[in-house]
Protein backbone atom coordinates (compact mmCIF):
# COMPACT_ATOMS: atom_id res chain seq x y z
CA UNK A 1 0.00 0.00 0.00
CA UNK A 2 1.23 3.52 -0.81
CA UNK A 3 2.15 5.50 2.29
CA UNK A 4 0.59 8.98 2.46
CA UNK A 5 3.69 10.47 4.10
CA UNK A 6 5.82 9.32 1.14
CA UNK A 7 3.32 10.07 -1.64
CA UNK A 8 4.12 13.05 -3.86
CA UNK A 9 0.51 13.22 -5.08
CA UNK A 10 -0.53 14.96 -1.85
CA UNK A 11 1.49 18.02 -2.92
CA UNK A 12 -1.21 18.65 -5.53
CA UNK A 13 -4.09 19.01 -3.04
CA UNK A 14 -4.93 20.21 0.52
CA UNK A 15 -3.36 17.08 2.06
CA UNK A 16 0.01 18.81 1.64
CA UNK A 17 -0.82 20.85 4.78
CA UNK A 18 -0.91 17.77 7.04
CA UNK A 19 1.99 16.94 9.33
CA UNK A 20 3.95 13.69 9.02
CA UNK A 21 2.18 12.22 12.07
CA UNK A 22 -1.23 13.16 10.63
CA UNK A 23 -0.32 11.59 7.29
CA UNK A 24 0.84 8.40 8.98
CA UNK A 25 -2.47 8.17 10.87
CA UNK A 26 -4.45 8.67 7.65
CA UNK A 27 -2.25 6.19 5.81
CA UNK A 28 -3.06 3.52 8.39
CA UNK A 29 -6.81 3.84 7.85
CA UNK A 30 -7.10 4.63 4.13
CA UNK A 31 -7.80 2.02 1.47
CA UNK A 32 -6.68 1.81 -2.16
CA UNK A 33 -9.13 1.18 -4.98
CA UNK A 34 -8.91 0.50 -8.71
CA UNK A 35 -11.77 1.68 -10.91
CA UNK A 36 -12.15 0.59 -14.53
CA UNK A 37 -13.05 2.93 -17.39
CA UNK A 38 -16.78 3.71 -17.39
CA UNK A 39 -17.37 2.62 -13.78
CA UNK A 40 -19.06 4.83 -11.21
CA UNK A 41 -16.97 6.01 -8.27
CA UNK A 42 -20.12 7.34 -6.62
CA UNK A 43 -23.47 8.56 -7.89
CA UNK A 44 -25.58 11.64 -7.35
CA UNK A 45 -27.64 11.34 -4.15
CA UNK A 46 -25.27 8.85 -2.54
CA UNK A 47 -24.22 9.32 1.08
CA UNK A 48 -20.42 9.43 1.12
CA UNK A 49 -18.38 8.02 3.99
CA UNK A 50 -15.12 9.67 2.97
CA UNK A 51 -13.17 11.35 0.19
CA UNK A 52 -11.19 9.99 -2.74
CA UNK A 53 -7.69 11.10 -3.71
CA UNK A 54 -6.88 10.46 -7.38
CA UNK A 55 -3.51 8.74 -7.80
CA UNK A 56 -3.94 7.94 -11.48
CA UNK A 57 -6.54 8.51 -14.20
CA UNK A 58 -9.30 10.96 -15.07
CA UNK A 59 -12.88 11.19 -13.83
CA UNK A 60 -15.83 13.29 -14.89
CA UNK A 61 -18.13 14.92 -12.35
CA UNK A 62 -21.61 15.22 -13.79
CA UNK A 63 -25.19 16.03 -12.86
CA UNK A 64 -28.36 14.56 -14.31
CA UNK A 65 -30.85 17.18 -15.47
CA UNK A 66 -34.62 16.83 -15.20
CA UNK A 67 -34.83 15.75 -18.86
CA UNK A 68 -32.33 12.96 -18.21
CA UNK A 69 -29.34 14.65 -19.86
CA UNK A 70 -25.92 14.21 -18.28
CA UNK A 71 -24.14 17.56 -17.78
CA UNK A 72 -20.40 17.36 -17.15
CA UNK A 73 -19.43 19.90 -14.50
CA UNK A 74 -15.73 19.21 -14.11
CA UNK A 75 -12.92 16.85 -15.12
CA UNK A 76 -10.91 15.48 -12.21
CA UNK A 77 -7.26 14.48 -12.65
CA UNK A 78 -4.29 13.04 -10.75
CA UNK A 79 -3.87 14.75 -7.39
CA UNK A 80 -7.45 16.01 -7.13
CA UNK A 81 -9.79 15.16 -4.26
CA UNK A 82 -13.36 13.98 -4.89
CA UNK A 83 -16.26 14.11 -2.46
CA UNK A 84 -14.91 16.70 -0.05
CA UNK A 85 -17.85 19.07 -0.53
CA UNK A 86 -20.34 16.44 0.61
CA UNK A 87 -18.21 15.57 3.64
CA UNK A 88 -17.91 19.21 4.72
CA UNK A 89 -21.58 20.07 4.11
CA UNK A 90 -22.89 16.82 5.56
CA UNK A 91 -25.14 16.40 2.52
CA UNK A 92 -25.51 13.63 -0.04
CA UNK A 93 -23.40 13.84 -3.19
CA UNK A 94 -24.71 16.52 -5.56
CA UNK A 95 -22.78 15.04 -8.51
CA UNK A 96 -21.84 11.65 -9.93
CA UNK A 97 -18.20 10.69 -10.47
CA UNK A 98 -17.39 8.34 -13.36
CA UNK A 99 -13.99 7.06 -14.51
CA UNK A 100 -13.06 8.14 -18.05
CA UNK A 101 -10.15 5.70 -18.04
CA UNK A 102 -8.69 3.17 -15.60
CA UNK A 103 -8.10 4.91 -12.27
CA UNK A 104 -6.24 4.36 -9.01
CA UNK A 105 -7.85 5.99 -5.97
CA UNK A 106 -7.15 6.26 -2.27
CA UNK A 107 -10.21 6.41 -0.01
CA UNK A 108 -9.88 8.35 3.27
CA UNK A 109 -12.66 7.85 5.87
CA UNK A 110 -14.91 10.79 6.73
CA UNK A 111 -14.04 10.85 10.45
CA UNK A 112 -10.32 11.33 9.66
CA UNK A 113 -11.00 14.25 7.33
CA UNK A 114 -13.35 15.92 9.83
CA UNK A 115 -10.75 15.48 12.58
CA UNK A 116 -8.05 17.18 10.51
CA UNK A 117 -10.40 20.01 9.48
CA UNK A 118 -11.08 20.70 13.15
CA UNK A 119 -7.46 20.48 14.31
CA UNK A 120 -5.27 21.69 11.43
CA UNK A 121 -5.96 25.29 10.41
CA UNK A 122 -3.67 25.13 7.35
CA UNK A 123 -5.49 22.05 6.07
CA UNK A 124 -8.87 23.77 6.59
CA UNK A 125 -7.68 26.87 4.73
CA UNK A 126 -6.35 24.82 1.83
CA UNK A 127 -9.62 22.95 1.60
CA UNK A 128 -11.57 26.24 1.62
CA UNK A 129 -9.32 27.64 -1.11
CA UNK A 130 -10.00 24.60 -3.27
CA UNK A 131 -13.75 24.91 -2.76
CA UNK A 132 -13.54 28.63 -3.58
CA UNK A 133 -11.72 27.74 -6.80
CA UNK A 134 -14.49 25.28 -7.69
CA UNK A 135 -17.08 28.01 -7.13
CA UNK A 136 -15.14 30.39 -9.38
CA UNK A 137 -15.09 27.75 -12.12
CA UNK A 138 -18.84 27.26 -11.72
CA UNK A 139 -19.39 31.03 -12.06
CA UNK A 140 -17.37 31.08 -15.28
CA UNK A 141 -19.33 28.16 -16.70
CA UNK A 142 -22.63 29.93 -16.04
CA UNK A 143 -21.41 33.08 -17.80
CA UNK A 144 -20.03 31.10 -20.75
CA UNK A 145 -23.29 29.21 -21.18
CA UNK A 146 -25.22 32.49 -21.32
CA UNK A 147 -22.88 34.62 -23.42
CA UNK A 148 -20.78 32.39 -25.70
CA UNK A 149 -21.75 30.47 -28.81
CA UNK A 150 -21.40 26.69 -29.05
CA UNK A 151 -18.37 27.17 -31.33
CA UNK A 152 -16.69 29.41 -28.76
CA UNK A 153 -17.42 26.96 -25.95
CA UNK A 154 -16.08 23.99 -27.95
CA UNK A 155 -12.92 25.96 -28.79
CA UNK A 156 -12.48 26.90 -25.14
CA UNK A 157 -12.93 23.26 -24.08
CA UNK A 158 -10.32 22.06 -26.58
CA UNK A 159 -7.87 24.67 -25.32
CA UNK A 160 -8.59 23.70 -21.71
CA UNK A 161 -7.86 20.05 -22.52
CA UNK A 162 -4.69 21.06 -24.38
CA UNK A 163 -3.43 23.18 -21.47
CA UNK A 164 -4.34 20.74 -18.69
CA UNK A 165 -3.77 17.31 -20.24
CA UNK A 166 -1.20 17.96 -22.95
CA UNK A 167 -0.70 15.75 -25.98
CA UNK A 168 0.99 12.48 -26.91
CA UNK A 169 3.96 11.81 -29.21
CA UNK A 170 1.69 12.04 -32.26
CA UNK A 171 0.19 15.35 -31.16
CA UNK A 172 -3.22 14.03 -30.08
CA UNK A 173 -4.77 15.25 -26.84
CA UNK A 174 -3.90 13.00 -23.91
CA UNK A 175 -7.56 12.71 -22.96
CA UNK A 176 -10.06 10.90 -25.15
CA UNK A 177 -13.68 12.08 -24.94
CA UNK A 178 -16.71 11.03 -26.93
CA UNK A 179 -18.68 13.55 -28.95
CA UNK A 180 -21.41 13.13 -26.32
CA UNK A 181 -18.89 14.17 -23.66
CA UNK A 182 -17.98 17.33 -25.57
CA UNK A 183 -21.67 18.16 -25.92
CA UNK A 184 -22.20 17.55 -22.20
CA UNK A 185 -19.28 19.79 -21.22
CA UNK A 186 -20.48 22.77 -23.25
CA UNK A 187 -24.18 22.22 -22.65
CA UNK A 188 -25.48 21.53 -26.14
CA UNK A 189 -26.98 18.72 -28.20
CA UNK A 190 -24.62 16.01 -29.44
CA UNK A 191 -25.54 16.86 -33.04
CA UNK A 192 -24.45 20.48 -32.48
CA UNK A 193 -21.12 19.41 -30.99
CA UNK A 194 -20.49 17.06 -33.92
CA UNK A 195 -21.33 19.83 -36.39
CA UNK A 196 -18.96 22.32 -34.73
CA UNK A 197 -16.10 19.82 -34.51
CA UNK A 198 -16.60 18.95 -38.18
CA UNK A 199 -16.46 22.64 -39.08
CA UNK A 200 -13.24 23.09 -37.09
CA UNK A 201 -11.78 20.13 -39.00
CA UNK A 202 -12.89 21.64 -42.32
CA UNK A 203 -11.14 24.89 -41.37
CA UNK A 204 -8.04 22.84 -40.46
CA UNK A 205 -7.98 24.05 -36.86
CA UNK A 206 -8.14 20.46 -35.63
CA UNK A 207 -7.84 16.95 -37.04
CA UNK A 208 -9.06 13.64 -35.64
CA UNK A 209 -8.53 9.90 -35.72
CA UNK A 210 -11.48 8.06 -34.22
CA UNK A 211 -12.17 9.78 -30.90
CA UNK A 212 -8.67 11.27 -30.75
CA UNK A 213 -8.34 14.98 -31.51
CA UNK A 214 -5.25 16.95 -32.51
CA UNK A 215 -5.08 20.75 -32.43
CA UNK A 216 -3.55 21.88 -35.72
CA UNK A 217 -3.80 25.67 -35.38
CA UNK A 218 -3.53 26.73 -31.75
CA UNK A 219 -3.44 30.49 -32.35
CA UNK A 220 -6.49 30.55 -34.58
CA UNK A 221 -8.40 28.39 -32.09
CA UNK A 222 -7.52 30.88 -29.35
CA UNK A 223 -8.99 33.72 -31.39
CA UNK A 224 -12.35 31.94 -31.58
CA UNK A 225 -12.99 31.50 -27.86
Amino acid sequence: MNKCEKCIIRQLNPLKALTRDELIRISNCKTSKTVKKGELIFEEGESLNGIFCVRKGISKLSKLSENGKDQIIKLVVKGDLIGQRSIISGERANLSATALNDMELCFIPKNEIIKELQQNVSFSMNMLQQLAGDLKEADNIIVDMAQKTVTQRIAETLLYLYDNFGFDADGYLNIILSREDYASIVGTATESAIRVLSQLKKEKLISSFGKQIKIENLEKLKRIR
